[in-house]
């Protein structure tokens, strides 16, 4: 297990007619001695990330009370999109962590929302090692998946939040990030988890790299599938899922699978908007402050 701490999140954000709930390491907790760090990679849509990042936020706000939850993301374009386009600032992690220094932050648990111990995850890392002396405790937490007991946990969590589609008639196929570090084997291991578990009709691959789409389409093909579910393996719904995934140019999923005959249902769904997948990193956090 890494080890760095916990920075906390939340300020309530008003963008036109919706109500946003965000954390930009703002200066409302200063003074609070005890803080975890939320660090995502972000988006600009502002819909799935108030349902996506914010509740996986708010979870670990409602989990850890005395705690200031600050946020922050590694995105610096998405970052300066918000910024010229809505007017509300957020902290990238060099930012968020002169902040909690500056507050007065004794202890501090950093928990990433992304997917895996890969390239962003170490970038978090080496940044957090040159603040190790500013705090009395500081502490990573993992990423979501990191053991054979997170690959169980989200492919039970996500066979029961798409159930309702699972008639034997049905393919439902999640579509990552994919990269080429050593980590992107995530992606067959989650593939694995749903085959040894019973689930012949979920598939996985990725946007940019392995499996692809062309792997995913070629394992649908050998069943008799009338219906094809998409869905993004990707804690936010944002361009990734819009486009690649739902859109209705040539090249998406949903282009190559319809040009295929089968009926297309795609669901703009992140994985921060499921509870058990909010909780998984709650523990992790946990875990994280014991030691584990």
């Amino acid at each position: 297990m890494k080890k760095l701490a916990v920075a906390t999140l939340t300020a309530c954000l008003l963008l036109g007619a919706l109500a946003t709930t965000g954390c930009s390491g703002d200066k409302t907790a200063a003074g609070n001695e005890n803080a975890i760090l939320v660090v995502s990679f972000g988006t600009s849509y502002n819909d799935s990330r108030n349902v996506t990042i914010g509740a996986v936020e708010a979870a670990v706000k409602e989990a850890y009370p005395a705690y200031d939850v600050r946020r922050a993301f590694t995105a610096q374009t998405v970052i300066d999109i918000i910024k010229e386009r809505d007017g509300i600032a957020i902290d990238n992690v060099e930012e968020a962590l002169d902040r909690a220094v500056a507050d007065g932050v004794k202890n501090l648990v950093v928990q990433p929302t992304h997917l895996m111990d890969g390239l962003e995850y170490a970038d978090i890392k080496a940044e957090l090692e040159n603040y190790e002396d500013k705090f009395e405790s500081l502490k990573l937490a993992n990423p979501l998946l990191i053991d054979d007991a997170d690959f169980d946990a989200v492919m039970k969590a996500l066979a029961s939040d798409t159930a309702a589609y699972d008639d034997g008639k049905t393919a439902i196929c999640y579509m990552g990030h994919g990269t080429h570090a050593d980590s992107n084997a995530i992606y067959a291991k989650m593939q694995e988890k749903f085959a040894s578990a019973g689930y012949k009709n979920y598939f996985v691959g990725t946007v940019e790299a392995e499996p692809a789409l062309e792997d995913v389409m070629a394992e649908v093909k050998k069943g008799d599938y009338e219906r094809v579910v998409l869905l993004p393996l990707m804690v936010v719904a944002g361009d990734h899922a819009a486009n690649d995934m739902a859109g209705d140019e040539e090249g998406s999923w949903k282009a190559a699978f319809q040009s295929e005959n089968y009926e297309v249902v795609p669901v703009l769904k992140g994985l921060g908007q499921i509870y058990p997948i909010q909780q998984l990193y709650v523990q992790h956090i946990q875990n994280a402050i014991d030691g584990k």
